[in-house]
């Protein structure tokens, strides 16, 4: 879920680093307490001495051998801990140091992922959706119903209520949201979004413009159609892909054919897309092609969304907020 296998060896690789630094951290404290604390490195030779005895007499016979061993281990321990801190180190000093002490830096806990591993899984999410900054102030705990009123209110209801039941029960689901421009279409799409990758799905976000942009500069740049593969690769095999503004791009035939292209094997993957415009359906069927126009009105929930727009209100109320200051 999420990361391709390709990410996740990457995380694992960071992983391996971080053990590598530990036991190199380990090792460089144990070679300056070798030349600093006087004993302690006879006291470990001790150590190697008593545990290759007494596995020999454990070997031979001798049942006593463990319970003695852990016995003179335990006084030859003491003795260590005393030689460090009586040269001011603490008594740990030569104790690995993971950055994570639940899963020592393996990201793992009794073949569970670790938090350590999710919280990483989960930040790069966010960095590769494009929509880390925007989540900050759009998700479900800034919801606010103060700016709509009567059926306007009753849609936008509906459509969080249909939000929620979508990252609730995540599956293969498309939603499509249409309606007047500052109605909170954007907003919602980045509620689901917060919400999905803070379970670790992978999202996927792209304004129209941006998207289109894109598309075309790696397919008629031959320089760049490593990039183009990957592009492609992500747009297909994420698990919700975000398109946000749609019709605020020139439609062409390259467009066209781009979008389609994206939502058809989108659907053929049975993965989730939002689609978000200030295009009535009229508009939608007018600019677009018959198969999009279907491929849309078919497969995507339909949200309609209409009020005041609040992104000018807010800056309204920002603007008088700084002339009373």
């Amino acid at each position: 879920m999420g990361l391709s296998n390709v990410q996740y060896d990457e995380i694992m690789r960071q992983y391996e680093r971080r053990r590598d630094e530990s036991r190199f951290q380990t090792e460089k404290r144990l070679a300056f307490v070798y030349d600093n604390v006087p004993g302690y490195k006879g006291i470990d030779a001790d150590i190697a001495t008593i545990s290759v005895a007494q596995a020999k007499k454990y070997l031979n016979g001798d049942d006593d051998a463990i319970i003695s061993s852990k016995i003179l281990l335990n006084e030859k321990t003491r003795i260590k801990e005393e030689l460090l801190t009586g040269a001011g180190l603490p008594a740990n000093y030569l104790e690995p140091v993971f950055k994570c002490s639940f899963c020592n830096d393996t990201g793992y806990v009794e073949q569970q992922k670790c938090q350590c591993l999710r919280q990483t899984i989960i930040d790069l999410l966010y960095e590769q959706s494009g929509i880390k900054e925007m989540l900050k102030v759009e998700n479900f705990s800034q919801l606010d119903y103060s700016y709509y009123q009567g059926e306007d209110l009753d849609r936008f209801r509906k459509a969080v209520e249909k939000c929620q039941h979508f990252c609730a029960n995540f599956s293969y689901q498309n939603l499509f949201f249409y309606g007047t421009v500052g109605t909170g279409k954007s907003f919602l799409s980045g509620c689901i979004a917060k919400e999905l990758m803070d379970k670790g799905y992978s999202v996927i976000y792209f304004t129209a413009t941006d998207l289109f942009a894109t598309l075309s500069r790696h397919t008629f740049d031959f320089k760049n159609k490593d990039e183009l593969h990957i592009l492609r690769e992500d747009l297909t095999a994420c698990d919700l892909l975000i398109i946000d503004d749609l019709g605020t791009e020139l439609p062409n035939n390259f467009t066209k054919s781009q979008l389609f292209a994206c939502l058809n094997t989108r659907h053929l993957n049975q993965k989730a897309t939002i689609i978000s415009t200030n295009l009535s359906l009229e508009e939608l069927s007018n600019l677009y092609s018959d198969r999009i126009f279907s491929r849309i009105t078919s497969n995507y929930e339909l949200l309609y969304l209409s009020g005041a727009d609040i992104r000018m209100i807010k800056k309204l109320k920002t603007k008088r907020g700084n002339k009373n200051e």
